[in-house]
């Protein structure tokens, strides 16, 4: 049996937390702070923790109103869907990269004046988000599909489709880190400025280097 991660020490000491405080489902946890304090670790072991629990379906982290329990599912079963989440997430990178550079070249090669559009309300909408302190979710998931809808890749585009519930996880995972939203905001507007001057090439190395950006989570960095 493997040591535990810390993470996965954190996610099981505040489902005992849960438990012992009596919380129920619509519930709210203490701010991340104040969770920090009496767990006796740092405020982003905490967040990291948290966003462990939100992909799982735990927790629901709104902006500016703290962590809403969701769920309360056994300790066991959360641990373990965990462990099975970090074994898969290095596989969805692996597809994303495969898939969305290519892709990323495509619609450069492809794009019409409409795709551009709907490139450039995907970038709006998430800088709106980030504006207003949230991850830039939304406008992320919404950036990555018009790029896929530029390329005119039918079969591509399906199988984006297939696998795009776990990257909205990889998603989760890799926006909620400090300065992400807007890191990955600045390379979406790179692939757009590539994808608009119709350069194929840059388009694929500025996705391919965004890609591998977004994919350093403390999900697998951690030890």
């Amino acid at each position: 049996m493997s040591r535990p991660r810390l993470y996965e020490q954190l996610v099981g000491q505040l489902l005992e937390y849960i438990a012992e405080e009596g919380l129920a489902v619509g519930d709210r946890l203490p701010a991340e702070r104040e969770l920090a304090t009496q767990l006796q670790v740092s405020r982003a072991s905490v967040s990291q923790a948290l966003v462990a629990l939100e992909v799982q379906g735990v927790v629901d982290v709104r902006h500016g109103d703290g962590a809403v329990i969701l769920d309360i599912p056994p300790g066991r079963q959360v641990l373990t869907a965990l462990r099975a989440r970090r074994r898969r997430l290095q596989e969805v990178i692996e597809a994303r990269e495969a898939m969305e550079v290519k892709l990323a070249a495509l619609a450069a090669a492809r794009r019409d004046d409409h795709d551009l559009a709907v490139i450039d309300e995907a970038l709006a909408h998430m800088e709106r988000e980030i504006e207003r302190g949230e991850r830039g979710t939304s406008g992320d998931e919404r950036f990555h599909a018009a790029v896929t809808a530029a390329a005119h890749s039918g079969l591509l585009g399906d199988l984006m489709a297939e696998i795009s519930e776990l990257i909205r996880e990889s998603r989760v995972e890799s926006l909620a880190q400090p300065g992400r939203p807007e890191e990955s905001l600045r390379a979406h507007r790179a692939v757009a400025a590539a994808i608009r001057a119709g350069d194929a090439e840059a388009a694929a190395r500025t996705m391919s280097r965004h890609i591998a950006s977004v994919s350093d989570v403390g999900l697998l960095r951690e030890t």
